[in-house]
């Protein structure tokens, strides 16, 4: 007999989907001059799609949700249904909106559809591009996630995303 595995859906894109939520966080913050938007595709899909531009010291594009917080406990994977450009991303996440540091993972894509597997427990700390003196992420609170590209060029990119999920 097959165990049951219980998943913790985050999002699942439809048409329908609410993106208001969805916040752009790129490094103008910062002074630089990356640009990116998120949006709903004819399919349904979210297109998180941008340039990284390295002028005036940049050199990321983010999207961040925030929900109501998740208990996770026991949970041993991140799932992340998508389609990129071969761009290589960063899946983060926080505990608590209110914490300055969050985990992250790296990850390829392709051209393909594909399920991005990431294990909850090998996410490290980052904080501003360093890693604090912190363990890696113990799967128990969930309240933000985002989708960050860092690769020290300028690049266009896209990565299309149907569901997160945590199982």
């Amino acid at each position: 007999m097959q165990a049951l595995t219980i998943l913790i859906l985050i999002i699942d894109f439809n048409l329908n989907t609410d993106l208001s939520k969805w916040n752009i966080v790129n490094d103008v913050v910062m002074g630089g001059q990356s640009r990116s938007q998120i949006e709903l595709t004819e399919d349904g899909h979210a297109r998180f799609s941008g340039h990284v531009s390295l002028e005036n010291n940049g050199g990321f594009a983010s999207v961040r949700y925030r929900f109501d917080p998740l208990s996770i406990e026991g949970k041993k994977f991140v799932k992340i249904l998508c389609k990129g450009d071969g761009s290589k991303f960063q899946f983060r996440l926080k505990r608590s909106s209110n914490e300055e540091h969050s985990y992250k993972s790296e990850f390829k894509t392709s051209s393909k559809w594909e399920t991005i597997k990431i294990r909850l427990n090998s996410m490290e700390p980052t904080y501003r591009g360093r890693k604090p003196d912190l363990p890696n992420y113990e799967a128990d609170n969930l309240e933000e996630i985002s989708i960050l590209i860092a690769n020290a060029k300028e690049q266009d990119f896209e990565i299309l995303i149907d569901k997160i999920w945590i199982e």
